[in-house]
């Protein structure tokens, strides 16, 4: 097979394009990985974000080999007489991970915000098969969210139209699986730097949300660009970690200001 295809700049542009939103996806997956494992007693945090990569890992792949079943998805399998409306298969999967999402957002937010206020958290309660079970069903939501993006961006995107079915696995495949390596090598700095920084859990639980919403949207037919919804997230990020940075720097500079008077 002749791979040159990947260097023409249409093709180049369409992987470079959806490689990002995969890595972009991939980490917001990582970080919900950690804040959930972080839930549980600390000798058993590092087995759960382990599990919870290798989970994202598998059900990826096995998404990926079932391209034509997700395809498939989209064929009418219920409808709702009184407002005439269908839902296909993918369509109720959707729903069901978009209000999952949302749900366990609005949960964590509320225990984040109660659980300061009064002195406690749900932290220490959880059980290890529990949030192994969350873990599961967030890396197959956010699986089936990765896969379904690749396949509309590549398989329905009007610029490759041209392209031969093989062409386009090999484009979904490559990005999918590189931004799962990213995920398996980003896993270790990405916890360590949350534990550094507590506030970027209540900004992983804020995307929770949005894509919740966005995928409960899709469910509904409203079709929401994934690109800005990423691209959006993307900035978040790199504002909150320039607002980290310019924090430390204040206070190095306020400690050299504390010696010099010393």
């Amino acid at each position: 097979m002749d791979f040159s295809f990947l260097l023409e700049p249409p093709v180049l542009a369409a992987l470079t394009s959806l490689l990002v939103l995969e890595i972009i996806l991939g980490i917001d997956n990582v970080i919900f990985i950690i804040v959930l494992a972080n839930k549980l007693p600390k000798e058993q945090q590092d087995l759960a974000r382990r599990l919870g990569i290798f989970m994202a890992l598998v059900s990826r792949v096995i998404l990926l080999l079932s391209i034509s079943w997700i395809i498939g998805l989209t064929d009418p399998l219920v409808t709702i007489p009184i407002v005439q409306h269908t839902f296909s298969g993918r369509d109720l999967v959707l729903l069901l991970g978009g209000f999952f999402l949302v749900y366990k957002a609005v949960h964590e937010i509320h225990d984040r915000i109660e659980g300061e206020e009064h002195g406690h958290s749900g932290a220490g309660q959880a059980t290890l098969m529990g949030i192994i079970l969350q873990i599961m069903i967030l890396d197959l939501v956010f699986s089936l969210d990765s896969v379904i993006t690749a396949v509309g961006m590549v398989v329905d995107g009007s610029g490759n139209s041209d392209l031969m079915l093989w062409q386009q696995m090999t484009i979904m495949v490559t990005a999918v699986l590189v931004a799962t390596a990213v995920m398996v090598l980003a896993a270790n700095p990405i916890a360590h730097f949350i534990e550094r920084h507590p506030t970027l859990k209540m900004l992983a639980f804020s995307f929770l949300l949005l894509i919740g919403t966005t995928l409960i949207a899709e469910g509904f037919h409203f079709h929401v660009e994934k690109g800005y919804i990423y691209s959006a997230m993307g900035f978040a990020i790199l504002v909150e970690v320039l607002h980290l940075m310019t924090r430390r720097n204040k206070k190095k500079k306020m400690q050299v200001t504390v010696e010099n008077q010393h």
